[in-house]
């Protein structure tokens, strides 16, 4: 959560305001998540990281999702979905 506090930070008003609107939430809920460390929902991790251009990963956001299993980058053997 760390990493999105950073990356909301070196936005400017606007830019953070364009930045949530893309990922489908507000700066405000952005901020409360940040602070309380709420748990966000696997779409916004994903709308979060692509929105920042990869600065904030969705590892760092939820660190409990096996994001290296979608990435294929999992040490699971497992293949993942095509």
């Amino acid at each position: 959560m760390e990493k999105l506090l950073k990356h909301l930070n070196s936005l400017s008003k606007v830019g953070r305001i364009q930045f949530a609107t893309a990922c489908g939430t507000t700066e405000g809920y952005l901020r409360k998540a940040v602070s309380i460390g709420q748990r966000l929902n696997p779409e916004l991790c994903i709308n979060i990281e692509r929105e920042s251009r990869g600065e904030v990963r969705c590892e760092s956001l939820l660190p409990d999702v096996d994001w290296g299993y979608l990435r294929r980058t999992s040490k699971n053997p497992a293949t993942p979905p095509t």
